[in-house]
């Protein structure tokens, strides 16, 4: 099997970053194929693989007053243990954690709303939505996926992403939970690369879909809401330069304490990753959302999030 569909199919590509409204904090490189590399093992096979992320990101919130920035640099330090199956699949645990040096905001789950209750003093409001560059604190996170792929066209995984806010200069002080679920299914083996020759009649091969839910808790442990993305996606080569497109709706519940409604967001993810060695990688992202509805605390618009670093394996 190619190594884009590796990549794709173990959750990396598909999961994506979203560090401006989400917990997670993964790069656009597959999460499982630090354990492999692309390397398919054979049944039986174990390999064991740790793994270091070091990622500059941040995240832009257009879509609301003021609109509030993030900026972070990553240090996820972890391991990733596979074990190869039957027809070319295979079965993975990864685990990573790391601290995150912040400045203005710090991560959220996406669509996370600032709820003023009465008597709140407003200025205090504002603070939590300002814009500054100034460094603000060092928090830690975490990241644990267990990845079923019972073939090489299927996967099916489980997450969860804590983030723990401490040292803060804001009140919400504590540890943040996001969950996912995600299953994957290419229609093709990933085997494109337009620099050797392929044409529009090879785009089927690099062609699948995705549907992912999340749902998330503040530090209070109040509900925030879930989403679930059915997206359609599309990965090739460029030489060594993989690229992987993916886009549709995101149907979003968000909790009671907002008072908002159910909508339909849209969204997608432009992700890039070469290899500079068999080791180590480079990877960046640019991944938009846009809010079709707005209420109190939250905007009917545009929010970004981009993101670039590099990931060693060993």
């Amino acid at each position: 099997m190619n190594s884009i569909f590796r990549r794709v199919l173990q959750g990396g590509a598909v999961a994506g970053l979203l560090l401006g409204g989400d917990l997670a904090s993964q790069p656009v490189r597959a999460h499982g194929s630090h354990g492999g590399g692309g390397e398919q093992l054979q049944p039986g096979e174990f390999k064991l693989s740790p793994i270091i992320t070091l990622e500059g990101h941040g995240g832009f919130e257009n879509n609301l007053e003021n609109r509030p920035q993030h900026y972070a640099i990553d240090g996820m330090f972890g391991m990733v243990m596979e074990w190869g199956l039957e027809n070319e699949g295979s079965f993975a645990i990864e685990a990573s954690f790391g601290p995150a040096f912040v400045w203005g905001e710090s991560e959220h789950f996406y669509g996370a709303i600032h709820v003023e209750e009465e008597g709140h003093d407003h200025e205090e409001e504002e603070h939590a939505h300002e814009k500054g560059t100034k460094w603000k604190k060092t928090d830690m996170k975490g990241f644990i996926q267990a990845r079923y792929q019972p073939n090489d066209r299927l996967s099916i995984s489980a997450k969860w992403m804590p983030y723990f806010e401490i040292g803060s200069a804001e009140s919400n002080v504590g540890m943040k939970n996001e969950v996912g679920a995600t299953v994957v299914y290419a229609f093709g083996d990933g085997d494109v690369n337009f620099a050797l020759g392929d044409g529009l009649e090879s785009v089927i091969d690099g062609i699948f879909v995705s549907v992912e839910n999340r749902t998330g808790w503040d530090t209070q442990g109040t509900y925030l809401g879930n989403y679930t993305d059915p997206w359609l996606g599309f990965g090739f080569f460029v030489d060594q330069l993989n690229v992987t497109l993916t886009g549709g709706p995101r149907f979003y519940s968000p909790g009671s304490y907002s008072g908002l409604s159910q909508r339909t967001d849209w969204g997608g993810e432009f992700g890039m990753e070469y290899p500079l060695s068999e080791n180590v990688a480079l990877f960046g992202h640019w991944k938009p959302i846009y809010s079709t509805a707005g209420g109190t605390g939250w905007g009917k618009g545009w929010s970004h999030h981009v993101g670039t670093g590099v990931t060693f394996s060993f």
